[in-house]
């Protein structure tokens, strides 16, 4: 806007200037025949996504109350708020880069053919596909992060001063994570954490066809301790342009969250494919044709004096005309067309760079020295988090009691006390919040790692994984990403407490994310090694790793009674992503295995040794993606493989396994124990389910001597 604010364009009585109105209506006009030209595209078979902006055009006055470097996470409804910041921006083409995202170009700029996404690393607009509010977490982190990182030294891509603004419809913000989200923000400025945020419900009263009561998202949210509640009509320019610019001012200078309520219309159905008027009357229809944001706009400016009827009347058609003709055009771009291209951006990986990163040193800090006292794992996790954290500024630990407490299981302990509440901290008690501090800290340049308390307690939140960290480099074609390291006390075995909540090997739902690490170590010195090798997978390539601890094994010190074989020093070594450990040389049989499966496994290995059968034990450490190579190594080098699986029977990593020595041309034998397809109760129950060294025992000598 040539470096003028809103209010430069708005004399004293409210009237907009005559040229920024007129380029208001132009944005406006531009998403109008964005949305006709898609649903043309998709009746000819040469368009994929026709989901409109019909209606919802009054955001192209959000857009202009905001500085094109204020951090925008949108509903897919967006098109004018997109077409308007982009005009703002040189060398940007708004209509041109959302038409190459509905025919699915390759040469689309923001994911590169593979989804119509409203984004724009240029415009600060980060990409989100068909959100249920799943994106509002992410918001809530990043206005979170932005004071942080300006007072830690961090290099962010926004200013301190800037505003976090997200938006959504209002069936939206009915959904759980829209509810938590606010919330969350809420909680931290009750706090007095800065939290620079716009939350934006676009109501137009329906979702999908369920309609939404006309007073509901007032009475939902109006009366919010904290939350300023602001209101506009989305259908008139004047009135949404005033509100969103009080809004923006309020939450720049006192840094708080504010709600803008801007009641919309809905045009021409939900998607292509819906027919509005199987669930809405026609007297409804018209009312929303009524109150068609853009002929309001017109209307507004014919009145002011500031356009007459022919002239925009020109304009729209003028607009039109460009926006079919850059359709023809972008209808011959090519596509996306083998699998290598459509993954490329997923799950990028640089070994050599993430190798020299776990091993260097910063300039003020000394290259760390293993201690000379062997450790526990959870002793050793805590060790390498504080080494972590003395080394890199950009490294936060959060969560649920990690910081005060020290965790449920004292991983964490003493933490706070040495790096400060602003390294680490501790969160709400909501897995959805955890997850949406580390999506905005990571876009700000943090490496967040958030501890989940019990990995039963990830599935509440695991869309923020898969729905939103997992896929940001994807629909972004790796100009956005998701860095992390989510810490997850999992798996069973814990004695004298538990239950299927605090007892849980449901690895499954993180296993099949495209893209994601999923680590289990069994040992000191190897939790040490892979944390680093996880935390510098998401410096370096934006990696998002979830690092599974087994409970039972936090604390244990003996592989064989009194022995203290289990203790080790950690590391600085670095472990690369997919490296298996193996214990022995035994011909006879290979035990595939990991987390509390490894010391069974090496205790069965010990007893079987007096047997005559000689064993070796593969440790797979890393789940996803799994060690291919060294698993077919280890089982052609005795031709008896062994899976024991701590997991379920069905969908456990077992399957997995097999399927993958099946692939890599593995023929010899090939056997699995694991736990039963259940919960796992309290007491002693517990065993009657989980794997135990009595059958991988017994299933040892099976294969032994049937083969």
């Amino acid at each position: 806007m040539d470096g003028l604010v809103v209010s430069d364009r708005i004399d004293a009585v409210g009237s907009i200037d005559a040229t920024f109105g007129v380029e208001l209506f132009e944005s406006q006009a531009a998403s109008r025949h964005l949305d006709l030209v898609a649903r043309r595209l998709g009746a000819a078979g040469q368009g994929y996504y026709s989901i409109g902006s019909s209606g919802h055009e009054g955001n192209a006055a959000v857009a202009a109350a905001l500085r094109v470097d204020d951090p925008a996470l949108l509903h897919y409804r967006s098109a004018a708020f997109f077409v308007q910041r982009c005009r703002q921006i040189p060398g940007l083409d708004p209509i041109r880069d959302v038409l190459l995202g509905v025919v699915a170009a390759a040469t689309d700029p923001i994911s590169g053919g593979r989804h119509k996404v409203i984004g724009s690393a240029a415009a600060s607009i980060i990409p989100q596909t068909s959100t249920i509010a799943s994106h509002l977490p992410r918001a809530v982190g990043l206005a979170f992060a932005l004071d942080r990182a300006a007072k830690q030294g961090i290099s962010c891509p926004w200013p301190a001063d800037a505003v976090v603004v997200c938006s959504f419809g209002d069936a939206s913000a009915n959904h759980s994570t829209a509810v938590g989200a606010v919330n969350a923000a809420l909680h931290a400025a009750h706090q007095g954490v800065p939290m620079p945020l716009v939350f934006v419900c676009e109501d137009n009263g329906l979702g999908i066809s369920v309609p939404t009561a006309p007073d509901w998202i007032e009475r939902a949210y109006g009366p919010r301790p904290g939350l300023t509640y602001l209101a506009a009509d989305g259908c008139d320019l004047p009135d949404v342009l005033g509100a969103t610019e009080d809004a923006v001012n309020l939450a720049r200078t006192w840094r708080v969250p504010v709600f803008l309520h801007v009641r919309t219309v809905r045009l021409g159905g939900h998607a292509g494919s819906d027919v509005e008027s199987a669930y809405r009357g026609p007297a409804d229809i018209a009312a929303d044709l009524a109150r068609d944001p853009l002929l309001g706009t017109a209307r507004y400016l014919i009145a002011a004096g500031a356009a007459d009827a022919g002239d925009l009347l020109e304009r729209y058609e003028r607009i039109g005309a460009r926006v079919r003709e850059t359709a023809d055009k972008v209808v011959h771009e090519a596509r996306l067309d083998s699998a290598a291209a459509v993954i490329a951006p997923l799950a990028p990986t640089h070994p050599t760079s993430i190798r020299e990163d776990v091993t260097r040193c910063s300039p003020s800090t000394p290259a760390p020295q293993a201690p000379d006292s062997r450790m526990t794992l959870a002793r050793a996790i805590n060790h390498t988090l504080g080494e972590l954290l003395t080394r890199d500024a950009d490294v936060l630990v959060f969560g649920e009691d990690v910081g005060r407490k020290g965790g449920v299981y004292g991983v964490t302990k003493g933490l706070r006390k040495h790096f400060g509440t602003r390294r680490v901290f501790d969160t709400l008690l909501d897995e959805q919040s955890i997850l949406g501090t580390a999506l905005g800290t990571g876009l700000a340049g943090f490496i967040p790692i958030p501890e989940v308390q019990y990995l039963a307690y990830i599935h509440n939140a695991a869309d923020q994984i898969r729905g939103e960290a997992a896929t940001l480099q994807f629909f972004s074609n790796g100009q956005y990403r998701n860095p992390m390291v989510v810490r997850i006390a999992g798996l069973a075995y814990q004695k004298g407490f538990g239950g299927h909540f605090h007892n849980d090997d449901s690895l499954a739902a993180l296993r099949d994310i495209p893209g994601v690490v999923v680590a289990v170590p069994a040992r000191a010195d190897d939790a040490a090694a892979m944390l680093r090798t996880c935390v510098s997978a998401a410096r370096v390539d934006g990696r998002v790793c979830v690092f599974v601890e087994p409970i039972a094994l936090y604390h244990t010190r003996d592989l064989h009674p009194g022995d203290e074989a289990w203790l080790a020093s950690p590391t600085t070594d670095h472990i690369p992503i997919g490296a298996a450990r193996t214990y022995g040389d035994g011909t006879d049989l290979t035990i595939v295995t990991f987390g509390n499966g490894v010391p069974m496994s090496l205790r069965t290995a010990n007893r079987l040794a007096a047997q005559g059968i000689h064993t070796r034990v593969l440790d797979l450490r890393w789940l996803n993606p799994l060690p291919a190579a060294d698993l077919l190594h280890h089982a052609e080098a005795t031709g008896r493989v062994l899976v024991a699986d701590e997991t379920r029977r069905s969908g456990g990593v077992s399957e997995s396994v097999f399927a993958a020595l099946i692939d890599g041309g593995y023929h010899g034998a090939l056997a699995r124990v694991t736990s039963a397809d259940s919960f796992i109760p309290l007491g002693p129950a517990a065993d009657t389910v989980l794997l135990g060294e009595s059958a991988i025992e017994a299933a040892a000598r099976r294969i032994v001597s049937s083969s």
